[in-house]
């Protein structure tokens, strides 16, 4: 398995709840796939470079993974069919 992070930004409208359930979720496609979460850090609320959907803020979260090749491409997918992630970047580790 290979090392990487994931740095995802949600909607900032989002209740405490709600957006701990999904980062929950998120959690869970990770292990889904074959990997595991390695590390999980809540940057918090921030402001975007430039508007997103006409919105100003996001909450930012990063994850440390390790991933087979495979899941990657399954992770992200279900990321860009999820209307509360404004954005998402995934970025392979040198080891």
């Amino acid at each position: 398995m290979r090392n990487y992070e994931l740095t995802f930004i949600l909607q900032p409208n989002l209740e405490d709840e709600e957006r701990a359930d999904l980062v929950d979720r998120i959690q869970d496609w990770v292990v889904a796939v074959g990997g595991q979460v390695v590390k999980v850090d809540h940057w918090g609320k921030r402001r975007l470079a430039y508007p997103i959907r006409k919105l100003k803020e996001g909450f930012y979260v990063l994850f440390n993974l390790q991933l087979p090749f495979d899941g990657v491409r399954e992770l992200e997918r279900r990321l860009q069919i999820t209307e509360q992630v404004l954005r998402f970047l995934t970025v392979r580790v040198e080891d």
